[in-house]
């Protein structure tokens, strides 16, 4: 009696025990299925829409602002002043290549009408002597660059100098030479409600005497 009750009593056991188990896994995984179905969608496709939803909602970064657009090159900023319907035809006809291909212009780029790209300020020169006929300045407005201020009475020359435009006009009296004017006008203008003003001007002589009569050596006693 008592060796026929202890052969099935384990294995009656274990079958309860295993299904005991299989009925705690069964809840556990109608559990897992109810809670994503409340939450809309399963866990792994969740996590994804979540991460990109957060970088969204938070400050966007350089790299996903848009960049202004490149400085134009050289050969491009020659391009500006020959298509610009303002400037006038005797400067184009100057903006020729000097030798091969190396067209009389000198360009600078920086900060001076405060857009979100540097402005650009082109200078044309003559080949022969390099006097500056015509200084421009050019500004980037909805991808394109538009001009915004020109200098064309010769000689003249504008250079960046901390934010402001200085222009240079050289002053020439009756009977100087090209290579040597008698003085200069230095004019600086700030950008101030979408234009080019005026801030002050300085006007310098120069000697033109010195060189023209060298000291001579006094004779020793």
């Amino acid at each position: 009696m008592r060796g026929g009750l202890t052969g099935p009593g384990p294995t009656r056991a274990r079958g309860t025990f295993q299904a005991a188990i299989t009925a705690v896994a069964v809840l556990a995984a109608l559990a897992l299925f109810v809670a994503a179905c409340a939450t809309g969608g399963t866990g792994a496709r969740d996590e994804g829409p979540a991460h990109a939803d957060a970088v969204a909602g938070g400050a966007a970064s350089p790299a996903a602002m848009p960049s202004p657009s490149p400085s134009p090159d050289r050969a491009e900023a020659v391009r500006l002043v020959k298509d610009d319907p303002r400037v006038s035809a005797e400067v184009k006809r100057e903006l020729k290549p000097c030798v091969a291909d190396k067209y009389p212009v000198e360009v600078s780029y920086g900060e001076l009408t405060g857009g979100a790209a540097e402005d650009i300020v082109v200078n044309v020169l003559t080949c022969s002597d390099a006097v500056g006929v015509g200084s421009y300045v050019y500004r980037e407005a909805d991808g394109r660059y538009e001009n915004v201020f020109k200098a064309e009475a010769p000689p003249v020359y504008a250079e960046i100098d901390r934010g402001d435009l200085v222009v240079t006009k050289q002053v020439y009296e009756r009977g100087d030479p090209v290579s040597d004017p008698s003085g200069e006008n230095v004019i600086t203008y700030h950008w101030a409600a979408g234009r080019f003003a005026e801030k002050y001007r300085m006007h310098n002589d120069y000697n033109n005497s010195v060189g023209e009569n060298p000291a001579v050596a006094p004779e020793s006693s």
